[in-house]
């Protein structure tokens, strides 16, 4: 079986340990998400794993014959060749494994049958045929065109030069060449980052066929919780691993840490209040010997560190202005590329408080309609009409771009903010991975990620009653998704977005809005499904295996108001509810019992392999069948726990 061992591997840079003796195990069968604080060394670590940054010590075994593919997180430029030719190039094992197939065959013709070297020579020559197979050399045509299909490519894409795709498209190129590799182990760090919807669930199908095993970084929760059975934490140099999906993972740490949580908690207290005396009493004479003893008291504390994303960080928007019932509506609403119909004859009826989101493939002409909604596209046919005392804000990636100034950020947002929020400035900004001396960068030496986050930032503080927002997650992380995923269902406006995170939609939506553009043989149009996603996700697998019809009654856009409100058929007795909470009660109780347990057996578990990847043990082969079977008995016992830790969380799920 493929493998690549790490055994106590360490790296720092300066006087921080980014990696302090790290082992981790990759084997085929692998469905693992690295995990960490923004910062705390996960691209370091994946390049470490796959051989480009040399660590400062420890020990890489691989198997022989294991091939490991790494996808970074950006810096990839293609050019010189076709889209088409350049993909094929994914495919160089298996130009090789051919010519040494031919040179086998040639040598083999021109040896005796009784020659000794025949026998070795026709065994290599059917592992190296085997081989040749399973690199889908014969296939590659057709390989190439369902991966470049799968990311998103048009078949017209198929023959232009790659040089002319964008930065993203060109990160997607460099994806469809390491899957077409078909690896052993795959590492992959943030390849969602530029999918949209399609391509994101296309991967995700991908991954969970792929035999061979890989970790993954990436900020979409729902596409770990699709794809990974473990998560593996990097947290001040160390790593620990978790058994179970994404969300599993999150729940158990929350448990483990929460007396961190709270020792965390007291010791900001005892600072804040140690910084509030000496601040009182810094220029009082008669206090100097206790100020200075406070000082060196803070000098010398042993500050308590936790992940970003477990310091629970709110805000609220401004209240939103008055406005009427209808917040936007348009009227025959068109807009055409040359001679081709992006939107036709669009009548859209958005309403107080709605949350829209606006669904399609890549070139539907998502953006396209917030541009014209927020008015930043004036080259429409039909009508917009903003409803009475509508004070829209639009965020859009090429929006950000145009933030320019000497500005520091922290000076910025300062003069803009709430005086209610100046408080709390220096957190939210942590929020959005503006942290440490990050605050007193100016404006103009900004990264495109940076302006991004800053612009929708500014744009949060803003006294607005409409919110158009052109992919907001994009260069955010889980924690700071979850921040503003929770200022968006709080505020009190309305609000129409895109998005390619299906979590985030999920958390967000109340209505879907579908756009198809028109092509060879389609015509455009524009579907609206009142409710949220998962009923629209339903809604698309039932017309896709033909058990309703095609939506054509949701021709018409308007509002959701239109859909009947579901009631419930009977209320329950008083008692049923007091027999139902009782149950939850009992439920939750056991729910707790089963994460400590986990985390006890996970902690068994990181011993056990620290135990493993020991060259004494390892190198040992009585010491080492010992203890693998140790460990395969605790993931063994964790997965039994893990599954009855799901069964009773799915119960729990029910009575709510």
């Amino acid at each position: 079986m493929a493998f690549v061992q790490f055994s106590r591997v360490s790296l720092a840079f300066g006087n921080r340990d980014i990696l302090d003796s790290v082992s981790l195990n990759l084997a085929s069968g692998t469905r693992a998400a690295l995990a960490g604080a923004n910062g705390s060394g996960k691209s370091t670590l994946m390049k470490v794993l796959a051989g480009t940054i040399s660590p400062d010590g420890g020990e890489r075994a691989i198997q022989k014959g294991t091939h490991v593919s790494y996808l970074p997180q950006s810096g990839i430029v293609h050019a010189g060749k076709t889209l088409m030719d350049e993909v094929e190039t994914a495919f160089s094992r298996g130009r090789e494994l051919l010519d040494r197939f031919e040179a086998i065959g040639d040598e083999l013709a021109s040896l005796n049958p009784d020659d000794p070297r025949t026998v070795h020579l026709v065994e290599e020559h059917h592992a190296v045929q085997t081989a040749l197979e399973e690199s889908g050399w014969h296939r590659r045509r057709s390989l190439a065109e369902q991966t470049l299909a799968g990311l998103g490519f048009s078949v017209s894409d198929f023959d232009r030069n790659a040089g002319e795709f964008s930065g993203g498209w060109q990160m997607r190129i460099a994806l469809a060449k390491i899957l077409l590799e078909r690896p052993d182990i795959l590492l992959l760090d943030e390849p969602t980052n530029y999918l949209d919807l399609e391509a994101r669930n296309w991967l995700e199908q991908w991954l969970n066929d792929f035999p061979g095993g890989f970790l993954i970084v990436s900020h979409d929760r729902y596409f770990l919780d699709s794809t990974v059975t473990e998560v593996y934490e990097l947290f001040g140099g160390q790593l620990k691993r978790y058994a179970g999906t994404y969300t599993q993972y999150e729940k158990v740490r929350a448990v483990e840490l929460e007396s961190l949580i709270k020792r965390y908690e007291e010791q900001q207290e005892e600072i804040e209040k140690t910084n509030d005396f000496i601040r009182r009493f810094r220029y009082n004479a008669s206090k100097a010997a206790m100020v200075q003893d406070r000082i060196k008291r803070l000098e010398k504390m042993e500050l308590i560190e936790i992940p970003e994303s477990l310091k629970k960080m709110r805000f609220h928007f401004p209240p939103a202005p008055h406005t009427g019932r209808l917040v936007l509506t348009t009227d025959k609403l068109g807009k055409k590329w040359g001679d081709r119909a992006v939107i036709e004859n669009l009548d859209l009826v958005v309403e107080k408080k709605e949350r829209l989101v606006v669904v399609g493939r890549n070139g539907a002409g998502k953006s396209t309609l917030l541009r014209i909604l927020a008015g930043r596209d004036a080259d429409f046919t039909g009508t917009v009409n903003p409803g009475a005392g509508v004070l829209a804000g639009y965020f859009s990636q090429d929006n950000a771009e145009t933030l320019t100034g000497n500005e520091r950020i922290i000076d910025l947002l300062e003069a803009e903010a709430p005086n209610e929020l100046i408080p709390r400035l220096r957190d939210m900004l942590a929020a959005f991975l503006f942290r440490g001396d990050d605050i007193y960068k100016q404006v103009n030496v900004l990264s495109g990620g940076e302006k991004s986050r800053l612009a929708l930032l500014r744009l949060l503080f803003k006294p607005l009653n409409l919110l158009i927002l052109d992919e907001p997650t994009n260069h955010l992380d889980l924690h700071s998704k979850d921040v503003l995923l929770d200022a968006l269902n709080s505020f009190d406006g309305t609000v129409v977005f895109v998005s390619h995170d299906r979590g985030f939609i999920e958390g967000l939506a109340t209505r879907v809005l579908e756009l198809t553009a028109s092509g060879p043989g389609i015509a455009s149009r524009v579907r609206n499904f009142p409710g949220d996603y998962r009923y629209y996700m339903e809604r698309i697998a039932r017309e896709e295996a033909g058990l309703e019809p095609d939506g054509a009654s949701d021709v018409k856009a308007g509002s959701a108001k239109d859909e009947p409100e579901k009631k419930s058929a009977n209320a329950l007795s008083r008692e049923e509810d007091k027999r139902l909470k009782s149950e939850r009660r009992k439920l939750e109780r056991e729910e707790e019992r089963l994460m400590g347990e986990i985390a006890r057996a996970e902690d068994e578990l990181t011993a056990a392999e620290q135990h493993l990847a020991d060259p004494a043990v390892y190198s040992d082969g009585e010491k080492s069948r010992a203890a693998q079977l140790e460990t395969e008995r605790i993931s063994a016992l964790i997965a039994e726990l893990s599954a009855s830790w799901e069964a009773v969380s799915l119960q729990l799920e029910e009575l709510k």
